[in-house]
């Protein structure tokens, strides 16, 4: 901040928690009430930080947060051992099978109720190793939509298979 080089990012989380964590301890002060998920890229690759509201931050793989957020917690350690092999496609299509996880059973992933924000390294042989934060909303998520119902479906083929 001081020299306008970058920061790494596990030390810009770990100042903003020291900063909330400080007003749980003082008199008239209130704790912050929003937690956070924290993901970005630096010298040392992608990484991904919960923050609670005391100021705990730790490193996730994968995490959710928020109303609902269980069954996509749920769905996100059954599915962790694939993520490491996963392309970054694969990956969104993951993440927006934990966010479907999440809604009510009368309600669907549409246009209108789903934003994706990619974060990442470049793939190889790109100019530059990180890429810059990509956000899809409104029409630009259609395509991700039709990939998971396209994954939804092979899956339930093969679960019919399998049978």
């Amino acid at each position: 901040m001081t020299y306008g080089r970058p920061i790494p990012l596990d030390r810009i989380v770990t100042q903003i928690g020291d900063r909330a964590q400080i007003n749980t301890q003082q008199y008239g002060k209130r704790p912050y009430g929003v937690g956070l998920l924290v993901a970005g890229v630096d010298e040392a690759g992608p990484h991904l930080f919960e923050f609670q509201p005391s100021g705990l931050t730790n490193e996730m793989v994968a995490c959710a947060i928020g109303a609902r957020s269980q069954m996509a917690r749920t769905y996100l350690e059954r599915n962790l051992d694939k993520f490491a092999d996963t392309s970054r496609d694969e990956l969104i299509t993951h993440g927006l099978r934990a966010l479907k996880e999440t809604l009510s059973q009368d309600k669907e992933l549409t246009v209108d109720n789903t934003s994706v924000g990619v974060v990442g390294l470049a793939p190889e042989g790109s100019k530059g190793r990180i890429e810059s934060f990509k956000l899809y909303e409104g029409q630009e998520t259609v395509p991700l939509l039709e990939a998971l119902e396209r994954a939804e479906g092979a899956g339930e083929e093969t679960m019919e298979v399998d049978s």
